[in-house]
C-alpha cells in the first residue's frame, strides 16, 4: 500500500478536519502516485513511526508548473494560503530552497474511503 505522508502539523490539523483535498508536491510524482490509486493518508516525520489518519482514492493527479497553480488547487491544498506566492513562500520553509514559478509541481487530489 502507498502511503502520502505530511509532516508539517498544520497539514495533520486540516487532513483530520477534511479541509485538505489535495497536496502539491514539488516535482513530478506522478509515477509513484498514480491516478485512481487507493493510498493511507498519514503524517509523522521523516525516520519515526506514522500516524494513519485515513485511506483515500487518487481522483486527479496532474503534473503542473507552480506559476499554473489554479485558485482551488492553493484553497484544496491549505484554505489559508490564497496566492502562489504565499505557497512559494510556504515551499521555502519547508524545502529549505528557492522556489520559482517554472518549477514543476505534481497536484494530487484526494477523497476518503469510507467502509470495508
Amino acid at each position: 500500500m502507498m502511503a502520502l505522508n505530511f509532516v508539517e502539523e498544520k497539514h495533520k490539523k486540516m487532513l483530520i478536519a477534511r479541509t485538505k483535498k489535495c497536496t502539491v508536491r514539488l516535482g513530478d510524482v506522478s509515477g509513484e502516485f498514480p491516478e485512481n490509486s487507493i493510498v493511507w493518508i498519514t503524517a509523522g516525520e521523516k525516520g519515526q513511526q506514522k500516524q494513519k489518519l485515513f485511506t483515500a482514492f487518487l481522483d486527479k493527479v496532474r503534473v503542473k508548473t507552480m506559476g499554473t497553480l489554479t485558485s482551488k488547487d492553493l484553497a484544496d491544498q491549505n484554505p489559508e494560503i490564497s496566492t502562489r506566492e504565499e505557497l512559494i513562500a510556504d515551499f521555502e520553509r519547508i524545502y529549505k530552497r528557492r522556489i520559482l514559478m517554472e518549477d514543476t509541481v505534481t497536484v494530487i487530489y484526494f477523497t476518503e474511503v469510507i467502509g470495508l
